[in-house]
């Protein structure tokens, strides 16, 4: 009789199948883990230790810069609080209407370093005729910037030269991009602008968090200085 020996092909998913269910084979076989050699990038062969040595590496470099990410986050969060909370205070020590117009402007400018900054007050002129601030009538503002006012919602990016004009007006031509917040507490109170000569800086997917802060503080501080109508 003749034996008679048949080839048994195994594949490469056998192999990666039996490795993944039995963790420890080479636990006893430290020799192999050396011997077995795996094609690099840098067209060198090397090592199954190496390899895995190599790839610790590059996932502890991974976790690093993403960590590192996260806390850059977090201290540039701890910066713009800090910012917005010196606004704030300001704000709620001012005792005039013009005083509230100057701390926001002076504060956005200062400690946000904007380029351009707006706060405009909806109200019948003839009734805060004593103030230096602008205050427009509420019609007015809608007849302006209508699309701004409808949405009651944080705008960023580039804005139409006609919305430029009325929340920049002397410096409308020089505004790139800006970001617009309306002001209002049961009534239409105004809007705040900020805007930079950069056209990029502004995006509709930028977060307006700490600027909707500002916003807030001004819906409950403006109300008891303006006359409504």
């Amino acid at each position: 009789m003749s034996n008679h020996n048949n080839d048994i092909e195994v594949t490469e998913e056998q192999v990666a199948l039996y490795l993944k269910n039995h963790p420890g084979f080479f636990l006893k076989r430290d020799d192999l883990l050396c011997e077995i050699e795996l094609a690099h990038s840098s067209g060198e062969a090397v090592s199954l230790l190496e390899r895995q040595v190599s790839l610790l590496r590059e996932r502890n470099m991974d976790i690093r810069n993403r960590l590192n990410s996260l806390l850059d986050n977090a201290r540039n969060n701890d910066r713009l609080f800090e910012k917005t909370k010196a606004i704030v205070l300001a704000l709620l020590e001012a005792k005039s209407l013009d005083s509230i117009v100057n701390t926001f402007t002076r504060g956005l400018k200062n400690e946000f370093a904007m380029d351009f900054a707006s706060l405009i007050l909806f109200a019948d002129p003839q009734s805060q005729r004593n103030s230096a601030s602008r205050i427009v009538p509420l019609d007015d503002a809608f007849h302006a910037i209508p699309g701004l006012l409808k949405s009651n919602k944080a705008t960023c990016g580039v804005l139409r030269p006609e919305e430029l004009s009325f929340l920049f007006p002397n410096q409308h031509k020089e505004v790139g991009s800006a970001a617009v917040v309306p002001l209002s507490f049961g009534h239409s109170l105004g809007v705040i602008a900020i805007g930079s000569k950069d056209a990029h800086y502004f995006r509709s997917s930028m977060g307006t968090l700490f600027l909707g802060y500002i916003a807030e503080v001004l819906n409950r501080i403006l109300p008891r200085y303006l006359s409504l109508g």
